[in-house]
C-alpha cells in the first residue's frame, strides 16, 4: 500500500498519518502507523482505524510476509521528521541533533520555509535552524 492510499484511508476515518515504520520485535514483524487528529488519540479511535484498514491492508499488505499491524499515537516524546512534524509542535520542547554533532535544547516557536525557528534553553537565544541540517529531532517534556 502506498503512502497516499494510506493517507487518505485515514482521512476517511476522521485522522491524520504522522508516521509509518517497521520493527522486529521478539521475532515478530510490526508495522507501525501513527496518527494524529485535531483532538486526543484514544485506545477506542485506535482500535476503530485498526478495525477499519486492517482488511484492507489484508488485500494490499503495506509489507511483504506476515506482519502484526499496530495503530498508535506518536506519543508526547516523538520523532519529528518532516518540516510539518515541526509545524504542528510548535510550542512545544524538542531536542536537536545538528549534522555537525551539535546538540541543544529548544522551544519549537515556528516555521518559516524551510527554517526552524527555536529558542534555545541553554544560551537563552533565539535561533533559525535550517531543517537540512536537522540531524535528529525528538520532542520531550519536562515534569
Amino acid at each position: 500500500m502506498d503512502k497516499q492510499t494510506l493517507e487518505n484511508l485515514l482521512k476517511e476515518c476522521g485522522v491524520s498519518l504522522y508516521d509509518t515504520e517497521t520493527v522486529t520485535e521478539n521475532d515478530h514483524r510490526i508495522y507501525r502507523i501513527y496518527i494524529t487528529s485535531d483532538e486526543p488519540v484514544t485506545l477506542e479511535k485506535c482500535t476503530e482505524v485498526t478495525r477499519i484498514i486492517s482488511p484492507i491492508m489484508d488485500l494490499n499488505p503495506p509489507v511483504e510476509g506476515e506482519y502484526f499491524l499496530e495503530v498508535s499515537s506518536p506519543g508526547i516524546d516523538r520523532q519529528l521528521k518532516t518540516i510539518d512534524h515541526f509545524r504542528h509542535s510548535t510550542g512545544e520542547l524538542v531536542k536537536l541533533k545538528l549534522a555537525d554533532g551539535t546538540k541543544l535544547k529548544a522551544k519549537i516557536l515556528g516555521t518559516e520555509g524551510n527554517k526552524i525557528k527555536v529558542y534555545d534553553k541553554q544560551d537563552k537565544t533565539e535561533k533559525e535552524i535550517p531543517f537540512s541540517e536537522i540531524a535528529k529531532a525528538k520532542t520531550y517534556f519536562e515534569w
